[in-house]
């Protein structure tokens, strides 16, 4: 069983559908992508074994705008973060997705 799962490019706000499993582990989508993250094209079978992924909007398959109209895209990437765990806790991205900027002082 799948469901139709719909991403907002954060760039142009075009809107990508996607069939998915139901049990979904999204955390964010983010124009940049974290580093250290593997992520997998939409048509990869694969791709929910991934750390999120990748879109290139308007080239992935159909976008349309959030009225459902057709449109092109932008053709700038975007991404899909999952949630990710090691050793049973929940890993946060490095840097964060949320709280503003994050500085790191040493010294």
């Amino acid at each position: 069983m799948t469901v139709t799962v719909r991403y907002t490019c954060p760039h142009c706000n075009a809107v990508v559908s996607l069939e998915r499993p139901p049990d979904l582990a999204d955390r964010s989508v983010t124009k940049v992508a974290q580093p250290g993250w593997e992520y997998a094209s939409p048509d990869d079978p694969d791709r929910e074994s991934a750390d999120g992924i990748e879109f290139l909007c308007g080239e992935d398959g159909t976008v349309t705008d959030l009225e459902g109209d057709p449109i092109d895209g932008c053709g700038r990437p975007f991404y899909l973060n999952f949630v990710r765990y090691e050793r049973g806790v929940e890993l946060d991205p490095d840097p964060p997705t949320y709280g503003g900027p994050r500085f790191d002082f040493n010294g």
